[in-house]
């Protein structure tokens, strides 16, 4: 909800970019399940292998794609700690910005 104390302090961070939330660390180079080719992070194969098996299990108990890939996104940004609101916070910066070039809104 809109706090009138802070709308100076919220106008003024408008027009800075937040920053992308860091992901956590990933799993040791002899966490991975197969060999690492060139090119490939370690842990690519291990979470390629977990993202089959998921999908395998999914099919066969009759979930569709679209409750899979909705369960898949929501793990991810889960894992990542401020991701879904760094994500949100870009979508209300695209909009203003969208609304500003329509001549919608007015700029400060």
């Amino acid at each position: 909800m809109h706090n009138p104390d802070n709308s100076q302090a919220e106008i003024e961070t408008l027009g800075e970019t937040p920053e992308k939330p860091e992901p956590r660390d990933a799993p040791a180079a002899g966490d991975a399940a197969a060999p690492v080719g060139p090119g490939e992070r370690p842990w690519d194969a291990a979470a390629n292998q977990l993202l089959h098996e998921a999908a395998r299990l999914c099919t066969a108990h009759g979930v569709d794609a679209e409750a899979f890939m909705s369960g898949a996104w929501s793990a991810y940004l889960s894992s990542r700690p401020g991701m879904r609101e760094y994500i949100e916070e870009q979508q209300l910066r695209d909009q203003i910005d969208e609304l500003r070039k329509r001549g919608r809104l007015p700029t400060a």
